[in-house]
């Protein structure tokens, strides 16, 4: 699609009908409905669970060949609409790994009646593999193209279902800590710790749920490598308790997973003391049951929430593919997207030339701000790390960092007005870990004196991420009147 005549980069704004604001941007307060017009709230589930019998399914998250012998429990695609007046905004999460922003971009323009869509991926490690990353071998792809065909029209289906199911509404937000479900594994130690809990009530009937929205901080991976069976991890343990607990349907978000926050090594006892272990069906259950109370005490202390008017902005961005065996597998056709060559700025890059691969390449990608009424939502593509959002990026940097002088990102949490503030993430798509720069640690000698690089640097698209994202969401929060 043409690019319209905007300014600079500033690709930013309400989303609007046809795809076209998706891609482009508008003004914020364009086309703004009254400040009257009531919020109004739909919920709907539909499954996305991969048919194992009909051909290989490859699980995703850990490594190769990782075969699916059967199906545990149902995979969904959950969707939240918010309405007021004419405008749409449609929040969606998938029980999968993640989710490329080609694809979002495809589920947008088939609906056109909506001023956004967000499509974000619980990053589950036990669904099938839908990025490419772990197929039969290295550097063969483990996604099925049916199956993401699929998955495009089931997030539809679902948004167009809990379209269908809106209706008045009122809210309340609830938050709790709950540092005893994380284990950050990899040094500095810092977690996003806070579980937020959306409460949606029947106008003038406050004893009435439409339903639930949770976001949570932490990698579906109890069950880790060992496991062939289908499964949505502990998030469909969570869901389910609270289902049962509450009556009403309930949608769960992924946040703050980089770094990395993970359920694995999670000290977690069964109701008689006993300690379970990782990779077990007893211990996930267990954590999502732990985590469904959890949400219940976050309910116990929720208070009213304003949710109009419903804003969102966006901004495009281009990431260089600084890694190596990204750019290997992106040459091989093992991940199905468009490149371009970069040209050194975030906000365009010059298409491809075929003939020349001396060139470095880059992706497109979106980062994401919603304002709705008192509540604050970043979107962002990838697995973020809880320094960038809390302003808590280590400053001085290790001696052994690869970039120590770096300068420290803007801190999501610091742009966004709140009064509550919240994040998505694998918001729109993934493009792996999003690591602080000044933190980068590749090449001896290594951070605080250990003898080799931590985890995280082999599935972030580079360095470079980081800073972009984190400057192009400082941009989106405090742009007025962008047209």
């Amino acid at each position: 699609m043409k690019r319209i005549g905007l300014p600079g980069w500033l690709l930013i704004g309400v989303l609007g009908v046809g795809g076209y604001r998706a891609q482009h941007g508008a003004s914020l307060s364009e086309a703004a409905d009254p400040t009257e017009a009531k919020l109004e709230v739909g919920l709907a589930e539909v499954e996305i669970t991969p048919d194992v019998k009909k051909k290989p399914v490859y699980l995703a998250g850990f490594g190769q060949n990782r075969k699916a012998t059967g199906v545990h429990d149902p995979l969904q695609a959950r969707a939240v609409v918010l309405r007021q007046g004419s405008r749409k905004i449609a929040l969606v999460s998938l029980d999968v790994v993640g989710f490329f922003y080609p694809s979002v971009v495809r589920v947008r323009e088939k609906l056109p009646a909506f001023h956004h869509v967000v499509v974000s991926s619980t990053h589950n490690h036990e669904g099938p593999d839908t990025l490419g990353l772990w197929g039969p071998r290295p550097f063969t792809s483990g996604a099925d193209p049916e199956y993401l065909q699929f998955l495009e029209s089931q997030i539809v289906k679902a948004v167009e279902l809990a379209d269908r199911r809106c209706q008045p509404a009122t809210a309340r937000i609830g938050t709790v800590k709950a540092p005893e479900l994380l284990v950050d594994s990899r040094k500095p130690e810092v977690k996003h710790d806070e579980l937020v809990v959306l409460e949606f009530l029947k106008e003038g009937k406050p004893r009435e749920r439409i339903g639930l929205l949770v976001q949570w901080n932490c990698h579906p991976e109890t069950l880790s490598s060992r496991n062939t069976e289908v499964s949505a991890d502990y998030v469909g343990v969570t869901v389910k308790h609270l289902q049962d607990r509450y009556r009403c349907p309930v949608a769960y978000f992924t946040g703050t997973v980089g770094g990395l926050m993970t359920t694995l090594h999670v000290p977690i006892k069964d109701e008689k003391g006993k300690e379970l272990q990782d990779g077990t069906w007893e211990k996930t259950e267990r954590y999502g049951h732990l985590l469904g109370e959890a949400a219940e005490r976050a309910l116990r202390s929720a208070r009213p929430l304003r949710m109009t008017p419903l804003q969102a902005r966006t901004r495009i961005v281009y990431l260089p593919l600084e890694n190596k065996l990204y750019l290997i597998g992106w040459q091989l056709g093992v991940f199905k997207r468009e490149a371009f060559t970069w040209t050194g700025k975030p906000e365009s890059a010059a298409p491809l030339d075929p003939k020349d691969k001396s060139k470095p390449l880059c992706l497109k990608s979106e980062v994401g701000w919603l304002q709705l009424g008192e509540l604050s939502i970043a979107c962002i593509p990838g697995e973020i790390y809880p320094e960038l959002v809390l302003d808590r990026v280590q400053d001085p940097a290790d001696p052994g960092a690869d970039f120590p002088k770096a300068p420290v990102e803007p801190a999501l949490y610091k742009q966004m007005p709140g009064p509550h503030r919240m994040l998505l993430g694998l918001a729109n798509d993934e493009v792996g870990y999003i690591i602080p720069k000044r933190q980068w640690d590749e090449k001896a000698p290594f951070c605080y004196g250990l003898k080799k690089a931590q985890y995280g640097e082999a599935n972030s698209i580079g360095p470079e991420a980081a800073p972009i994202l984190c400057e192009a969401f400082r941009s989106v929060c405090k742009e007025k009147g962008a047209r």
